[in-house]
């Protein structure tokens, strides 16, 4: 087991178990990506059991590594008395659920993930439906052709099962120390932040992340704002007193308000960006995706896959929407497609 102060500085995905402060480990699991290739666990100590922040993904490279990581501590998952996770996304959610299954262990989800997991738990529903209305009406037909040409996604049904209790803004009392539910809808409508006030620990999920920004707009039961609330959780955020920055993807932050600056600089840089892009011309999410750079590299929309894509055009359109609700920009729908039009 290493500190904080021993971490990877080159690759916060290199396995192991790090302590962040006592009582408190940043455990790294994979993921079965190129893009996000690990995901933080994080395990807390409470008196003779274990409470795990977003235990990841049910996959067995994860569990088997989760096992190992729990033994370093001297625990195995049995002895995980609860999981709390930020938001339902499968990277942070279906491993909760397979471990119940074998352990019993309590899962505990936001309450704004409701409308999302009783979609994803549909025996009847196709993979990528939603995404595809979505896409159809941000005039994104080329991507949706491109995605129907990939291999079928191994969507099951069965492991979107409830949890056993739903989050809403509440305290939740461990041995040695109390984390509050924060909810900061935006990048799933249910997202929620545990805050440790005692200890200045900000368990930040995807809200906030250090080196990328967490898409918006990407959603199987999407907002009608998503970025407006986005923007709204990371000023609530902001608010409060600064804390250290425990991010699901990323290496630990000593201050999550610099982080939430540079977030919300970003974004309206974007805004501006987007919106002149529909002074010079483009109409639909779908031609404003295609004129923008995408991701740190800068990257051309054509040289993004069709997953990217979509959610290249998703963001988009999350932007978009939010310049019209602003009055910044007109919008009307025609034929089913979505137009945007300056003011």
């Amino acid at each position: 087991m290493r500190s904080a102060q021993n971490e990877p500085s080159a690759d916060w995905t290199e396995p192991g178990v790090f302590e962040v402060c006592p009582g408190v480990y940043r455990i790294p699991l994979p993921l079965p990506t190129d893009g996000l290739r690990a995901v933080n666990t994080y395990a807390i100590e409470d008196g003779a059991t274990l409470v795990l922040i977003d235990p990841g993904w049910a996959i067995t490279a994860a569990r088997d590594l989760l096992a190992k990581a729990l033994a370093v501590l001297g625990c195995g998952v049995g002895d995980v008395s609860r999981f709390l996770v930020t938001h339902i996304h499968r990277d942070h959610y279906t491993l909760a659920v397979a471990l119940r299954r074998e352990f019993g262990i309590r899962v505990s989800l936001g309450v704004g993930e409701q409308p999302s997991l009783a979609i994803l738990a549909d025996p009847d529903r196709k993979p990528f439906t939603d995404h595809y209305a979505q896409l159809f009406r941000c005039g994104a037909e080329p991507v949706v052709q491109q995605l129907r040409d990939l291999p079928a996604d191994s969507h099951d049904p069965t492991i979107w099962e409830q949890p056993d209790d739903w989050l809403h803004s509440s305290q939740i009392p461990l041995t040695a120390r109390q984390l509050r539910v924060l909810p900061t809808p935006g990048h799933t409508r249910g997202h929620v932040v545990f805050v440790d006030d005692a200890g200045g620990l900000l368990f930040a999920g995807d809200h906030v992340l250090p080196h990328i920004t967490p898409s918006v707009g990407f959603e199987v039961a999407v907002d009608e704002l998503p970025l407006g609330n986005y923007l709204d959780s990371l000023r609530l955020v902001r608010s409060q007193p600064d804390r250290r920055l425990l991010p699901a993807h990323g290496p630990v932050a000593p201050s999550a308000h610099a982080r939430v600056d540079e977030l919300l600089d970003h974004h309206a840089g974007r805004l501006d960006q987007i919106h002149a892009r529909v002074d010079a011309g483009a109409h639909t999410a779908y031609e404003v995706a295609r004129a923008l750079s995408w991701t740190r590299h800068r990257r051309t929309f054509a040289e993004l896959d069709a997953f990217n894509q979509m959610l290249a055009v998703t963001e988009t359109e999350a932007h978009l929407g939010l310049l019209a609700s602003q009055g910044r920009l007109g919008r009307a729908d025609d034929d089913g497609v979505r137009h945007y039009t300056p003011t």
